[in-house]
This record gives C-alpha cells, sequence and structure tokens, in this order.
C-alpha cells in the first residue's frame, strides 16, 4: 500500500515553533546566521567561498530532508487512526473494482474537487489531503472545468505535476459543460466537447484523462454529435473512456443504442447523487443498465453536503459548505420542513453508528458502498482529518449485514420498490 515510500519509523510528533512547526534550522541542527571567519580589517577569508557554498547545499539538503520527514508524519498520522480503529496496515488494503463492466480497476472510494479544491481550502492542504489519500491506495481523482472556474483543474494538475507520481498508477477524471460565458462555451456540442477537454488538458498539464464526463444532458445537441465526439477524443488520445454525469436512464440507453448502431465508443459510467435521502436513481435504474449495458455508477454526495455528519443538527456553522457564499440553497434546505424530518432521523442514525463503534459519516458512506453497480463512492474533504475518517468506512462495510440494512431502511422509510437484491461486500 506504501509501496516506494521511506520505511525509517517515524516518532510521536512533537510540537514547537510557530503554530506547532518547527524551521528547517530547528529540524536538523543548521544555523540561520553561520559564523564567518574574518581577517584583521573583517575581510572574508578566501576559504569562506568555499564554506558559503557547502552551507548552501546543506541548506537544499535541509529542504529535501523536511519534505520526506512531512510525508513521512503524515503516513504515522494514518498508522496511529488505524491503529485507534483496530485496522493493521496490511488490513487496511483499499479495495478496487471494475469500472462498470470496463476493464478499468477504481479505488472504491475517490477523491473529489468540487467546493474544495481552488476555493474552500488552500492549495497546501489540497496537496496534504492528496499525499494521504494516494499513500492510502485512492486512484481516483475526480473534477471538473467548472470547478471553481477551473482553478480546481489547476490545482489538481499542479499537485500531481510537484508529486511525480507515475501517470499509470491513478485515474484523473473531469467533466464538460460549463466551460465559459460564450454560447459556444458551454453544452455538448462537438466543439465545446473538444476545445473544453483541451482546456482541461491544458489546465491538468496533462496530456490526457482517463474518463471525460459530459457533465448534464443538451437538449441542443444531437445525441449522434455527442456520441461521435466523445469517441473523436477517445480516437485521438485525449481520453481513455467516457461517461455521464446526471443523465437519466432513457437519455444513457439512446447514448449506448447511437454507439452500437455507428460502432462508435459507448458510455461506460453515469456519475449520480447518491446517499439516505436520494436513493431511486442508483438502487433502481442504475443497476437495470450495469447489467444490460455495463454502465457502473460513480456516486457523489455520500454526506448529502454533511448534512448526514450532524454538523448542522444544532444549526449552521460559520466553517460549512451551507455557510459559504453561493450555497443559500443549502442553507434553505436545511431549514425546511423537509430538511427538519430528515435531521430527526440522522439524530437516530447516529445512535446507531455509535453501537457499531464508527461515526455518522463512516456509516453514510459504507451504505453507499453496499450498493450494486457503484464503483466507486466520491469524497469531498477539506482536511485530512476528514479525509482519515472517511477512509475509515472501509472496515465498517464489513458489518453492514442484511438485518442492520433492514433496519436502516426502515429508520429512513424511503427504500425504493424493489425485489432485487443491493447487498455488496
Amino acid at each position: 500500500m506504501f509501496a516506494g515510500r521511506a520505511s525509517t519509523a517515524v516518532g510521536p510528533a512533537v510540537s514547537g515553533g510557530k503554530g506547532g512547526k518547527f524551521s528547517v534550522e530547528e529540524l536538523y541542527g543548521f544555523n540561520k546566521k553561520p559564523k564567518v571567519n574574518r581577517g584583521n580589517h573583517g575581510k572574508t577569508e578566501k576559504g569562506d567561498v568555499k564554506k558559503e557554498t557547502k552551507e548552501k547545499e546543506e541548506s537544499v539538503l535541509a529542504s529535501q530532508i523536511l519534505e520526506a520527514a512531512r510525508r513521512l508524519m503524515e503516513r504515522r498520522r494514518l498508522e496511529i487512526y488505524l491503529k485507534e480503529c483496530d485496522v493493521t496496515m496490511d488490513q487496511s488494503n483499499m479495495p478496487y473494482r471494475n469500472l462498470g463492466k470496463s476493464g478499468l480497476r477504481v479505488s472504491c472510494l475517490g477523491l473529489g474537487t468540487w467546493v474544495t479544491f481552488g476555493s474552500q481550502i488552500s492549495d497546501e492542504m489540497a496537496e496534504s489531503v492528496m499525499t494521504v489519500a494516494y499513500d492510502s491506495g485512492v486512484n481516483l481523482f475526480d473534477t471538473a472545468e467548472v470547478y471553481a472556474s477551473g482553478r480546481a483543474e489547476t490545482t489538481l494538475g499542479n499537485i500531481l505535476k510537484k508529486k511525480g507520481w507515475r501517470r499509470s498508477s491513478y485515474v484523473v477524471t473531469t467533466k464538460i459543460y460549463w466551460g465559459g460565458q460564450a454560447e459556444t462555451e458551454r453544452g455538448l456540442s462537438r466543439k465545446h466537447i473538444i476545445e473544453g477537454l483541451r482546456g482541461s488538458l491544458s489546465r491538468l498539464q496533462l496530456d490526457y484523462v482517463d474518463i471525460v464526463f459530459a457533465n448534464r444532458s443538451d437538449i441542443n445537441a444531437p445525441m449522434e454529435e455527442v456520441v461521435r465526439a466523445m469517441t473523436f477524443v477517445i480516437d485521438q488520445g485525449m481520453a481513455m473512456y467516457w461517461g455521464t454525469s446526471r443523465w437519466n436512464a432513457v437519455e444513457i440507453m439512446e447514448a449506448y443504442s447511437i454507439a452500437r448502431q455507428f460502432n462508435l465508443v459507448p458510455p461506460v459510467c453515469e456519475q449520480a447523487e447518491y446517499h439516505y435521502f436520494q436513493r431511486d436513481k442508483v438502487e433502481l435504474h442504475l443497476p437495470e443498465l450495469y447489467h444490460k449495458i455495463g454502465v457502473g455508477a460513480m456516486t457523489w454526495s455520500p454526506l448529502a453536503c454533511g448534512l448526514l455528519t450532524g454538523k448542522y443538527n444544532e444549526g449552521v456553522p460559520e466553517s460549512s459548505r451551507a455557510g459559504l457564499k453561493g450555497y443559500a440553497w443549502l442553507k434553505e434546505r436545511l431549514c425546511s420542513d423537509e430538511g427538519k424530518k430528515q435531521l430527526s432521523k440522522i439524530k437516530e442514525l447516529h445512535l446507531l453508528a455509535d453501537k457499531l463503534k464508527c461515526t455518522a459519516a463512516q456509516l453514510a458512506i459504507a451504505w453507499c458502498l453496499r450498493s450494486e453497480g457503484v464503483s466507486s463512492v466520491l469524497l469531498g474533504v477539506s482536511n485530512t482529518d476528514q479525509l482519515l475518517e472517511n477512509l475509515g468506512s472501509i472496515r465498517v462495510l464489513t458489518q453492514l449485514t442484511p438485518p442492520l440494512i433492514a433496519e436502516m431502511d426502515a429508520l429512513l422509510g424511503n427504500k425504493p420498490r424493489s425485489g432485487k437484491k443491493e447487498a455488496r461486500s
């Protein structure tokens, strides 16, 4: 799981310096102002030139050591967290699943960048989150041209370039639809699919993305044009696969039929919202598509924008997503009658999570993972602590027995009417 990482043991973290951080000099004993031997007249001796060169080399080396130490400390934090959860490093291997019925293997938990990258969190925090995710076995990173007006892609691309991870070791997905203000800079016309993806690749600093998604259907673009454009970008090496996001089952089936009719590339995956209070599409419609045409499900918002964590039980915290500018719709939803009913059910689910000795977030994510046809659940986190907590949902998945699922369904009272089995381990 941590192949290629230094194996040196790291002791417990010790706070120091400003904000609990040591400087390079404090950690490794290099002096900020090295002593300089001077002659009678205060002039630097000839040997000092070599000393200055050596000191510069030591400073560079110290910076490299500090970066390695930081990575090791991130790993150590993960080890401590897993130990608290009674999970060893060997037991915590990330499960991988096929993306639909394609041959692409993706981690069952992926990292999304909506709201966070390029907006809510700093680039430094985004790097820390990605590092912990990658070291924990997450190989799927999702973004879109519209996220933070392109800044999310830029941040993701900068981190990937800095990290230098093998391109073959991870999967990057992006979504095309909203690219700009001009009429031709949005939608699913052949022009925007091709130009929009080129723009995304430029911001990501990548030669290709693994999956390009159509980020909603477009009534102004003929379906054949969309499928031909997606086939073109795949043939050109700009993407490996293509998928849909927020499309209904009829639209997905139409795209598949056109692809088969004209020997084009069909979609392999649908991105859909999925959580306790949004169930019908993923539990009723997508499983049928999975069995018939092999389309998998990559789900997002497993915590319903943080609602399921309980953070809104006593109001809307200023630092929460509902407190951000542009998210008044979320705040209104929380304050509605339906929102209050959902908060009441969430409190009961918290009690169930306590019995399982897990957090409400871990239970909610594991609940999503148990559904048939779900290839991966995208996580949205603003710091490494949230990420580590969410990764713990993997161990909870094995505890979701049929009787427990039935108990949760009775509590929620919104199970879609279907006679098909959903359990998945």
